[in-house]
């Protein structure tokens, strides 16, 4: 049952994306059936945005738009006529006759996607049965989506961003601190943020309603107090929708403004216009996105520290949120259950388990070493082998290798010169799908399908950035590696022949598709997700250096919020210690240092001999600049200035690696009471 119509937003605030009237008609069956017999499929969005958080796939068997080089005009009634093309996708059977593979130079059109490898994928994987690491005649236990029930989802959601506080005052008395970082938390937030925290909280007090002293919404959700109405217009203004036509450039991506800010300006322009039909033009192109630079430097999730990145999170989820609220799309997320699973091993072992047996052996490691060791034999073997990650491994070898692997990988003696490179790809599939839990998580895994349902390439771009950012550390990595390797695959598509879209045709069943996956949609799902999710991996793919940096907007929130604890103590202890500090003589540890004002700041570096040196601020001075110049006057440092970062620590951060192409004035600006010091850093 949809809740899209329960939820509640602020004064002044809707999303144009309910106002518009219906249109389109629904998939035709006879053109579905039509599609699953051809095999070829191409993604129509609906383009109502009433109902964006319905289904709203369609396929297209026009295989006109499948371009075959050198065939013949009659070729499209040849392919209607074949045996092939009577097979369905999901009952066709082990053994078929092997379509041709028609292969495209193109990369940008989401309709030359070349479908037919994404269907021999799935009958690979059906006939390689999985288990790699059980014994005969064991069985698996499948992974499982506990369905919340109405009301439960909100309340979950809420209590991940930290604010169970809104919902729930019987919480302790003594739990001030949570109540008074809800308050800052709130006070952060642009208003479609705001937006999505309040329909969320109003659809978990419905749920609670049978209970005694629920708070009210309205009190939650308080129109600012006339001292703090200055303040929250700078922030608004700051963080608010700009021009219409700098926010919505189609290859500049900008990271200053909260996605679904712009995502509300981009539905604003769509209803001025008074756009009711075609919403959606064709937008299968891949653009060539580039990111607005940011003077105060980029920031990885590495970047920051645990406390931060907690902040980040939250923020992250909120915003998440409040972008596919714009476009009337309904999450539905869901819990996994607890599964028995391996604790030793390399297949079918959580990634958290792999990576506490792997950092015992080498501290530090970030990536699982079966992972980082398939993906290292494969690039020494050469990426020139044609048909790499698209041919499969014969199946009794390769488990054969999956069994001596996980008996003698961790000791060293595996005999690696022994495996083929197809074999190697098919071990490195099987690791993925084998993972108890799918590699996006089965808390994201919807909303990452959900991608697809975006209006433009850039709001789909700023979505998968976001989710991104909110995988648990440990699939976050193992994710970039995989997509990193991908690329370095289609580097080399001279030679093996994949192009960015087989590559994601191929390896799209390999993440999307979790153990017990098929037993547990339609058919009519499946074929519905196959181009959806090679889009997907298409768009992690071809945008990852754009998808792993965290949005400066998120991380001026984060300045934000640690500025209004500190600038707001809201119990009386923190208020007699400000007292208390006020009334002595010495100086506040957070006044600016007269260096500082002078245009001057002093650098330190404690772990090495030269304790400090003080810089002088310019106009174009950058971090990696201040490095060279410690490193010309300390001749007594060995090591390279790659293993060197400049952090900023305190102030309204705790503490942050800088980019190399931070300008040191600006950022100085930004936060001037903050401390600069250079370290060894593990990359």
């Amino acid at each position: 049952m949809s809740r899209h119509h329960q939820g509640v937003v602020l004064t002044a605030y809707h999303s144009s994306a309910r106002d518009e009237p219906q249109t389109g008609p629904g998939p035709d069956p006879q053109l579905a059936a039509s599609s699953r017999k051809m095999g070829h499929f191409t993604l129509q969005q609906n383009h109502d945005p009433q109902h964006r958080d319905k289904h709203e796939t369609a396929i297209s068997a026009d295989s006109s738009l499948l371009p075959k080089p050198n065939s013949a005009p009659s070729t499209k009634s040849q392919l209607s006529s074949s045996p092939k093309s009577t097979i369905s996708p999901r009952h066709s059977p082990n053994i078929r006759p092997r379509p041709t593979c028609q292969r495209s130079s193109s990369q940008d059109s989401l309709d030359e996607l070349q479908m037919d490898d994404y269907w021999k994928e799935v009958e690979n994987i059906s006939c390689s049965g999985g288990g790699a690491g059980k014994g005969e005649g064991e069985p698996q236990e499948e992974e499982h989506q506990k369905i919340p029930e109405e009301g439960e989802q909100e309340e979950a959601w809420l209590t991940e961003a930290g604010l169970a506080r809104l919902f729930d005052d019987s919480l302790a008395a003594d739990d001030q601190d949570q109540e008074e970082d809800s308050a800052v938390f709130l006070s952060t937030l642009t208003r479609t943020q705001a937006a999505a925290v309040e329909r969320r909280v109003q659809q978990t007090l419905l749920r609670r309603r049978n209970r005694q002293h629920l708070p009210d919404v309205r009190d939650i959700f308080k129109p600012p107090e006339k001292d703090e109405e200055s303040h929250q217009l700078q922030r608004r203004s700051e963080n608010g929708p700009k021009d219409a036509s700098a926010a919505e450039t189609e290859t500049e991506l900008d990271v200053e403004v909260a996605f679904s800010e712009q995502a509300l300006s981009y539905w604003d322009n769509q209803q001025k216009a008074k756009v009711t039909n075609n919403l959606n033009p064709p937008d299968d192109k891949l653009p060539n996105f580039k990111v607005l630079r940011v003077k105060t430097g980029q920031t990885r999730a590495e970047d920051l520290s645990p406390l931060d990145m907690i902040k980040v999170r939250r923020l992250l989820l909120v915003e998440m949120t409040a972008l596919f609220d714009t476009a009337g799309i309904d999450l539905k997320t869901h819990k996994p259950v607890k599964l028995k699973t391996r604790d030793s091993g390399l297949f079918g072992v959580p990634l958290n388990t792999l990576l506490d047996q792997d950092q015992r052996r080498v501290p530090g490691t970030k990536v699982p070493l079966i992972l980082q060791k398939l993906i290292s034999h494969i690039k020494e073997e050469g990426l020139d082998t044609e048909g790499l990650l698209r041919i499969p491994g014969a199946a009794t070898r390769v488990k054969a290798l999956c069994q001596e692997l996980d008996s003698s990988f961790c000791e060293g003696t595996f005999p690696w010169q022994q495996v083929k490179q197809h074999d190697a790809a098919s071990i490195l599939k099987l690791f993925i799908r084998e993972l108890p839990h799918p590699l996006l998580t089965v808390e994201y895994l919807n909303a990452f399908i959900a991608v697809n349902k975006l209006p433009t390439k850039k709001q789909q771009l700023q979505a998968l950035n976001l989710l991104v950012l909110l995988l648990p550390e440990a699939n976050h990595n193992a994710l970039k590696a995989l997509v990193e390797f991908f690329q370095q695959v289609i580097d080399h598509q001279a030679q093996n022949k994949m192009t960015l879209n087989n590559v994601s045709v191929v390896m799209a069943p390999n993440i999307f598709m979790f153990k017990g996956f098929r037993s547990k949609v339609s058919e009519h799902k499946e074929i519905s997700m196959a181009t959806s999710t090679a889009n997907i991996v298409r768009l992690l793919i071809r945008y990852q250096n754009l998808l792993w940096t965290i949005p400066k907007f998120i991380l001026d929130q984060v300045r934000q919020h640690n500025m209004e604890s500190q600038r707001k103590p809201n119990n009386q202890r923190a208020v007699r210690k400000l007292l208390k500090k006020i009334t002595t003589d010495k100086p506040s540890e957070k006044s600016i240092p007269e260096e500082s004002s002078q245009g001057f700041i002093r650098v330190q570096a404690p772990q090495f001999s030269k304790v400090s040196m003080a810089v002088q601020l310019t106009e174009d001075l950058q971090a990696v600049d201040v490095l060279t110049r410690f490193l010309s006057q300390d001749r007594l440092v060995t090591v390279k200035k790659e293993d060197l970062c400049l952090f900023e620590i305190g102030g309204n951060i705790k503490e942050r690696c800088l980019d190399g192409e931070t300008y040191m004035k600006d950022l100085h600006h930004l936060n001037p009471t903050a401390e600069w010091v250079i370290k060894l850093v593990q990359r």
